[in-house]
């Protein structure tokens, strides 16, 4: 099964301060036919005006990945963690039994772009984690990065769910490769420029479902920033 998700039929939020574009079922944007693929919940395409943000608020059993494309984002929690993200910085907070948070733009200024990610966990009710850590653009370059995975490894953040997730950088004549084992599925999100994705051509916001291939292959790239999920 191949199966395209193009940007533009992705759901929109507009407030203003706020824009977000939701691959999958979220808020006031409702879609039964996109509620989610295997554990992976949410992606949302976010751009937030300078000085603007997500005042405190909850969550609950979730895997949530920030990964900054633009900017700097501001971010303080209930477990005491604070800190400012920048491109190539990718976050993780496990809410378990319960965490409260805020994102706010880092800057005064200038806007901030960023892909917020939710992953459902294995478990219902552990315990809050929080972790960060910083992957510049050449050690995503021509190549698939390992960015969160089940065990950390690759000093990628480390998710409650058999799931993995990684970044790479594409342009021209550079292609990369990606083994589906038996059972598993991929998801693979373009999230700047262009590229093929197993013959097909995707744009910037576009995805593709992937299940039952043996291989995922991605080529014809022009200034390609994307994202690859292996999924249970």
């Amino acid at each position: 099964m191949i199966e395209i998700r193009r940007s533009v039929e992705r759901g929109l939020a507009d407030h203003g301060w706020l824009r977000s574009f939701h691959s999958f079922s979220f808020a006031d944007y409702h879609d039964p036919a996109h509620m989610g693929f295997g554990p992976l919940r949410v992606i949302n395409e976010d751009r937030v005006e300078p000085g603007r943000g997500f005042g405190a608020h909850g969550h609950r059993d979730m895997e949530i990945v920030s990964y900054v494309l633009e900017g700097s984002l501001a971010h303080r929690d209930s477990m005491g963690n604070g800190s400012v993200l920048k491109p190539g910085d990718v976050q993780r907070m496990s809410a378990g039994t319960g965490v409260t948070h805020s994102e706010y733009n880092g800057s005064q200024t200038e806007p901030v772009h960023f892909l917020q990610i939710w992953i459902e966990p294995e478990a219902r009710g552990i315990a809050p984690g929080y972790e960060e850590t910083h992957i510049g653009p050449e050690e995503k370059r021509g190549r698939l990065r390992l960015i969160a995975s089940p065990d950390g490894r690759e000093g990628s953040v480390t998710l409650h769910q058999d799931a993995s997730l990684y970044a790479s950088l594409l342009d021209g004549d550079e292609a990369v490769q990606f083994r589906q084992r038996p059972g598993r599925r991929t998801y693979v999100h373009v999230v700047r420029g262009s590229a093929r994705v197993n013959g097909r051509a995707l744009e910037a916001g576009d995805a593709l479902k992937i299940d039952g291939e043996d291989e995922v292959r991605v080529d014809g790239a022009r200034s390609a920033e994307l994202l690859l999920f292996d999924l249970p």
